[in-house]
């Protein structure tokens, strides 16, 4: 006998006129609009300027979205290329199938040309997302809620995910709600960057490397729960294989960059301009900015010279 479950939603999609809102993109949206302001908010912290988080988020997202849409596509090719399928289906990203693996990836390469054309060094930009990126996670499986996908083994208990559809293979029943693990998994994740953060002062791409360290280690035990189709290779998921590799990638850099460069950045984000001033005065000999006035006494001290000179020397002649 069902005491309690967790109701999945009879529609993924609500139609607002002739809009339609699809949960799982909402969910996305509101997690990329999280993440930009947590991050600006750290980097302002750090020292950076206001916006900047967002100007290289323009470059970041896009990037992000194809790279996780590649990911999924070439993973789970029989959905979209085997027989019986459109593969027109496989544009169609609004109806669920994002890898985080290829959305990281391609996300720091888009990160890394923003970063570039404003002369910030990436790991900084990356240490103040980091958290930013859980939290956006951590909302974005939600969207796996509306779709009614990604579950887990089937379950009784109290806080099991009751799923109702029967399309694309679903057998409707209560099963292990494996999105709502994930999602608290990424919220302690970002709880534990900020915290080390603070207390250890990481940098040079080490709160980053943290994120994704921890968020491996929760993945590998949620992927292994799931019951959806995926490839597998001596007995593990894909996914699985993918999590365990990236997790030795990001403690190796902990570990490595702790040793070679210690400590934190002291300056993560250029004065604009060479040799400029947010002032109204202009650089010394040592880059530091001068009064503007203590620059016109010197300039009437040294026309007065000036002039002292050229009378000696005609009272001379």
């Amino acid at each position: 006998m069902e005491f309690a479950y967790i109701p999945s939603p009879s529609r993924g999609v609500v139609d607002l006129g002739p809009i339609p809102l699809r949960g799982y993109a909402f969910c996305i949206i509101i997690g990329v609009f999280v993440a930009v302001w947590l991050g600006n908010k750290r980097w302002i912290a750090r020292g950076g300027r206001p916006g900047t988080v967002a100007d290289i988020s323009v470059w970041a997202v896009p990037f992000g979205l194809v790279g996780g849409r590649l990911y999924h596509v070439i993973t789970d090719y029989q959905l979209y290329f085997s027989d019986g399928r459109d593969w027109v289906d496989a544009f169609k990203i609004w109806e669920g199938g994002l890898g985080i693996w290829g959305a990281i990836a391609f996300g720091a390469v888009g990160a890394w040309i923003g970063c570039r054309r404003r002369g910030i060094p990436l790991p900084a930009w990356a240490d103040a997302l980091a958290p930013g990126i859980a939290v956006a996670q951590a909302i974005g499986r939600w969207g796996n809620w509306f779709n009614q996908e990604l579950y887990g083994r089937e379950t009784d208990l109290p806080w099991a995910l009751k799923i109702t559809s029967a399309e694309d293979g679903r057998v409707p029943g209560t099963y292990h709600p494996t999105f709502l693990y994930e999602s608290l998994w990424c919220v302690g994740v970002a709880v534990l960057v900020i915290w080390a953060d603070r207390r250890f002062r990481l940098g040079h791409g080490r709160a980053f490397a943290l994120y994704v360290a921890s968020y491996c280690v929760g993945r590998f035990w949620i992927e292994y729960m799931r019951v959806d189709d995926a490839h597998e290779f001596l007995g593990l998921r894909l996914n699985n294989w993918t999590a365990l590799a990236v997790f030795v990638l990001a403690v190796v850099y902990l570990v490595v960059s702790a040793r070679t460069r210690p400590g934190r950045e002291e300056v993560v984000e250029p004065l604009t301009g060479s040799g400029a001033s947010d002032g109204d005065g202009v650089k010394d000999k040592e880059g530091e900015p001068s009064d503007p006035a203590d620059t016109e006494s010197d300039s009437v001290a040294a026309d007065a010279k000036s002039k002292g000179t050229a009378e000696s020397a005609a009272e001379k002649s």
